[in-house]
């Protein structure tokens, strides 16, 4: 298979719309839609404008937390030589960590604001995230960005630079966004995680950790300082903040289902 798609899904207006931005869009719309019902489900329900107002401050936390944190782990000295291109997202380039830092310091102001406890908040949203993390995978795929390491299996993928490749992309969204999301809906409605604050999140820590840990074996390191560390110690950048993502969501996820109910 070739992939050598536009990263521009259509234009309106002759403006450009990009795939990177139709992921983002209808990833926050659907993790609202589902939010508020899981709300209603667990007895929960939040007014719809909490829902709405917490968007915004979601966006702002991954948008800036997302390409800051690109910025400065994976490609620092590129921007410091290019600092226009910083402000291009259309382009590509957010860390997932940068962005999981940069939401749950919008959640905490949105929650102390709004006199709400922190981890029940979380924890309805946590099951939503894997659908924008999936789409932002197929974007990712699509922009041809991410690149998986050289392979010669059968379903091996050639990019512009020619080179048959791991689909990365394609395992990622499989791995964090479909399996996460059935793993968090079971958890949600069989195991009723919800009645325990935090154990959600919990295990979306430990499974996105897991997925991403797994996943990176089949991707090249996104840069110099990750790639000195891949030949030093046969892990990545990557893998070392899964392990610790791994490591924070297993103690939330101890703490929380072994906590007898007052």
């Amino acid at each position: 298979m070739v992939c050598d798609f536009s990263n521009v899904a259509f234009y309106v207006v002759g403006y450009p719309i990009h795939w990177y931005s139709l992921a983002y869009i209808f990833g926050l719309l659907a993790a609202a839609f589902l939010t508020n019902l899981l709300a209603t489900e667990s007895g929960q329900a939040l007014p719809r404008h909490f829902i709405n107002e917490f968007i915004d401050y979601a966006i702002v936390g991954i948008i800036l937390g997302g390409r800051f944190g690109h910025v400065l782990i994976y490609d620092f000295d590129y921007y410091t030589a290019n600092p226009s291109e910083i402000l291009k997202i259309w382009k590509g380039g957010m860390s997932f960590y940068g962005g999981f830092a940069g939401v749950l310091m919008a959640a905490h102001l949105f929650c102390r604001k709004r006199h709400l406890q922190l981890l029940k908040f979380m924890d309805l949203w946590a099951v939503s995230v894997p659908i924008g993390l999936f789409l932002g995978r197929i974007a990712n795929f699509i922009n041809g960005e991410l690149l998986g390491t050289q392979t010669a299996v059968p379903w091996a993928v050639i990019f512009p630079d020619g080179v048959p490749r791991h689909p990365s992309q394609l395992y990622e969204a499989f791995c964090e966004g479909i399996l996460l999301f059935v793993l968090l809906l079971w958890s949600f409605f069989h195991w009723k995680c919800h009645e325990k604050p935090g154990a959600l999140c919990g295990i979306f820590a430990v499974g996105y950790g897991l997925a991403r840990f797994i996943c990176e074996f089949f991707r090249e390191a996104d840069s110099d300082f990750s790639s000195r560390l891949l030949l030093g110690t046969g892990l990545n950048l990557n893998q070392y903040m899964s392990m610790c993502l791994m490591a924070g969501g297993a103690c939330l996820l101890f703490r929380r289902c072994s906590k007898v109910e007052e």
